[in-house]
């Protein structure tokens, strides 16, 4: 009898691909008009009739993008859903359906397998979308999960990173660091786990940063707000690699300036204090640190007021001409170059 078996759990192998593509799937059921064909057949059919069809894709590698060690398997499932549907807000669109890619290594059963997909059907819940499809194969070197979102809008609705111009507000929702700080507590409760497996992990008290990174949102609900308001961004992007990363893609393809004010940005109060404790610099993790999922955008300088007053968006600065630079004034009052600090899957560190 196979460890798995005496464990009670089931062996991948048992089921084969489709057994186990229709074993995840049989409950499917789709919740949007678009969704003409899901799961099922050889390619999803949808339809999006006068909108146009915007389409992103993420990878996530065992070892690279996350670790098993610390990261829950519905967790993961959820948070790789949610940074595909990230990206179709950040273009002022709507996620509707997804595609999912498996590859898992002989170590996975069937049970953690499902557990991956209640996190996916959950998000798919939160967040109105469809599961369509997918592919899913065997792997030598552990868990990837490959993810393509497909969103709609009207054509005019469409932001790109592409618009900003001078005078704009640059703006930002929700609060900044957390993710990043998040990350560094797993990572330091994992070394002392390493070093004596009989302590506890020390985590109450930091709540608010794991859940920012372990199970990030998407931020439906400023797009929703921004169009309840009646602002059209002038360009868009989620901060996915730092805050530093996402300004330069604004400005290198508006191909403006930027002056961002250190003393606007908004960062929780649980950030700075894990900070204090690990004498990091709050102001560098948020630049650097990535993963928030926050929307980062630009919008006319005429809807200053309408901006200002939503307790859910913070203006930390302007776009400027395009020779003027890229630059942080300090909490001191100095002119600083920013420069990408970002997350680079490819970084041989």
């Amino acid at each position: 009898m196979s460890e798995e078996k005496k464990q009670g759990l089931t062996p991948i192998s048992e089921l084969g691909e489709f057994g186990l593509i229709e074993h995840l799937t049989g409950n499917n059921f789709s919740v949007n008009n678009s969704t003409v064909k899901a799961v099922g057949d050889d390619a999803a059919v949808t339809d999006h009739e006068n909108d146009v069809t915007l389409t992103s894709t993420d990878m996530l590698v065992e070892g690279v993008h996350f670790d098993l060690s610390y990261m829950p398997l519905m967790h993961l499932g959820y948070k790789a859903a949610i940074v595909n549907f990230s990206d179709i807000y950040a273009m002022n669109g709507h996620p509707k359906q997804l595609l999912v890619g498996v590859a898992m290594s002989n170590r996975f059963t069937l049970e953690s397998i499902e557990e991956i997909y209640q996190g996916i059907y959950a998000a798919c819940k939160q967040y109105g979308v469809d599961l369509v499809g997918g592919d899913t194969t065997s792997s030598t070197s552990g868990l990837i999960l490959s993810m393509t979102v497909l969103g709609s809008a009207e054509e005019k609705d469409v932001v790109y990173r592409s618009g900003a111009k001078p005078t704009d507000l640059l703006v930002v929702s929700g609060d900044l660091g957390g993710a990043y700080m998040g990350h560094q507590i797993l990572e330091r409760e994992k070394q002392v786990f390493k070093a004596n497996p009989n302590a506890q992990p020390e985590l109450k008290g930091h709540e608010y940063i794991l859940e920012k990174q372990l199970k990030p949102e998407a931020r439906k609900d400023v797009i929703e707000t921004l169009a309840g308001l009646g602002i059209k961004p002038t360009s868009m992007i989620d901060i996915s690699d730092g805050l530093s990363s996402e300004i330069l893609h604004i400005c290198k393809q508006s191909e403006v300036g930027c002056r961002l004010y250190e003393e606007k940005i908004p960062v929780d109060e649980s950030v700075y204090k894990i900070c204090e404790e690990m004498n990091l610099n709050a102001t560098t993790i948020v630049l650097g640190g990535g993963e928030d999922y926050e929307l980062l955008f630009t919008a006319p300088i005429e809807d200053h007021k309408k901006i200002e007053t939503n307790p859910n968006l913070t203006i930390i600065g302007h776009i400027t001409e395009a020779e003027d630079g890229v630059n942080m004034v300090t909490r001191g009052d100095q002119l600083i170059e920013l420069t990408a600090q970002g997350w680079n899957s490819f970084d041989k560190e």
